[in-house]
């Protein structure tokens, strides 16, 4: 397949051109065609859009009436399926706290499941709970929330078949960080959430091997003036990256520009932590086992607890992109290269460069969709297209 007459956004530059593909892979890329050039059977005139690299998402629960604790192969092929009408090209399968029955079904499934080829794929799982902080609970449920414990996720990594890449935990119970460090060494995220900790207690944990900060502002001890907490340790701390729900609910809109401000597009990370309700009408659903109503907007419990999000990936793109100082290489560095970064895919995926999945998406300057490649196949046409 060869995309022509497309602004073209590698990670160093825009540039206007042609991009060639190849089984799946981003082949070459070209400022002018050669002479020679024969044309392949498949081509697109992007007509100047915008290419950008796929969204990467690596915090999600569900979409499309599909929940990753259904446990199911079908439940997981549904979210993909409906994930690429957003961009979204891969991702990571979250799960909730729940008992240890439930947890290990749902890795079990995950560990067996294979991507297919019409929509996102599954590139590792992130593990939400259960070792988490029962006063910064949120949505999680308190009854299965347990401390840090080594044996039982070596368990649940076998059962998954290594592919769980990040663990949220609250960093205060991971005595000795004997925890945190195990999970470095194996090279996989440890991101602080649900978290009561306070500004010295991040850094500690930071300096011990924590280098992720889950939904920044949501279920974690905020920014004050005698203790700053994780939220102020995000702004200060360089080595972390900061996962941020980009829907002006969980984190408003005037404190998005304060976090883009303080951190700027080379640490965070736009995530949806988008549970089963996304894609579907208002009404009454569950997350975790527990109740939930869905309003046009937002999730709940019926207590009023937010309870994960129904945010698409391109509306949290554009949620950014709405600010003055955000530009097209911002959102690709956010939505794109850090996650594939930080979970380790950046040698295949999350930024347009030859030798690469050709996960690719065509945007008009508005930021709206208009095309989705996974591996160099259409699987979603927007309006026009």
């Amino acid at each position: 397949m060869l995309i022509i007459n497309a602004k073209i956004y590698t990670e160093q530059e825009m540039m206007i051109g042609h991009l060639l593909i190849k089984n799946g892979k981003i082949e070459q890329i070209y400022h002018d065609l050669p002479n020679d050039f024969n044309e392949p059977i498949k081509m697109i005139d992007a007509n100047n859009l915008n290419l950008i690299p796929g969204f990467i998402d690596t915090h999600i629960h569900g979409a499309n009436g599909a929940d990753v604790m259904d446990a199911t192969p079908e439940a997981i092929e549904t979210m993909a399926n409906y994930l690429v009408s957003e961009g979204t090209t891969s991702f990571l399968a979250t799960t909730i706290t729940q008992s240890t029955d439930k947890i290990e079904r749902a890795l079990t499934n995950l560990g067996q499941y294979q991507n297919i080829d019409t929509g996102a794929e599954m590139i590792g799982i992130h593990l939400e709970g259960p070792f988490i902080e029962k006063s910064k609970a949120g949505a999680q449920p308190l009854e299965y929330i347990i401390k840090p414990d080594l044996d039982l996720f070596n368990r649940w990594q076998q059962l998954a078949k290594h592919k769980i890449k990040t663990v949220t935990i609250a960093p205060e119970h991971d005595r000795d960080y004997q925890f945190t460090s195990a999970l470095r060494r194996a090279s996989v995220n440890v991101s602080a959430g649900h978290t009561d900790v306070n500004f010295s207690g991040i850094k500690e944990a930071v300096n011990h091997g924590v280098n992720q900060v889950t939904h920044l502002c949501n279920a974690m001890s905020g920014i004050g003036h005698r203790d700053i907490g994780v939220v102020g340790g995000a702004f200060l701390l360089e080595k972390i990256k900061a996962e941020i729900i980009a829907d002006g609910i969980h984190v408003d809109t005037n404190m998005l520009k304060l976090i883009y401000q303080n951190i700027g597009s080379e640490r965070l990370i736009l995530i949806t932590d988008a549970m089963r309700a996304k894609g579907l009408e208002p009404g009454d659903y569950e997350l975790g086992g527990q109740p939930v109503v869905v309003t046009e907007d937002r999730t709940l419990l019926s207590d009023g607890t937010l309870a994960g999000s129904i945010l698409r990936m391109i509306d949290g793109a554009k949620q950014f992109f709405a600010m003055p100082s955000v530009s097209i290489h911002d959102i690709i560095l956010m939505a794109s290269i850090n996650p594939a970064k930080q979970v380790g895919v950046f040698n295949q995926k999350g930024s347009i460069e030859v030798g690469k999945d050709a996960d690719l998406l065509l945007v008009d300057d508005d930021f709206d969709l208009k095309l989705t490649l996974k591996k160099g196949e259409i699987v979603f046409r927007g309006v026009s297209q």
